[in-house]
């Protein structure tokens, strides 16, 4: 066997390795468009909650200090 078939060989099983890590990583090609709405929403709704939660807490430090400011 010569040098140059012996390099075309192994550049061929690498190829073939690298071709079979490609689909084993390859993501579904279909994506459904009602899964990331919903995705979205979700996040848009958990984001309105902390701001909500961040909101009540400074509202109750605020009206705690002016009622002990108050006395």
């Amino acid at each position: 066997m010569s040098t140059e078939q012996i390099l075309r060989k192994h550049a061929n099983e690498t190829f073939l390795e690298e071709q079979e890590v490609q689909t084993e990583h390859k993501p579904s090609q279909k994506v459904d468009i009602n899964i990331l709405l919903e995705k979205v929403r979700a996040e848009k709704k958990k984001e309105k909650k902390e701001n909500l939660i961040f909101l009540s807490l400074i509202s109750s430090v605020i009206l705690i200090t002016a009622f002990i400011a108050s006395f």
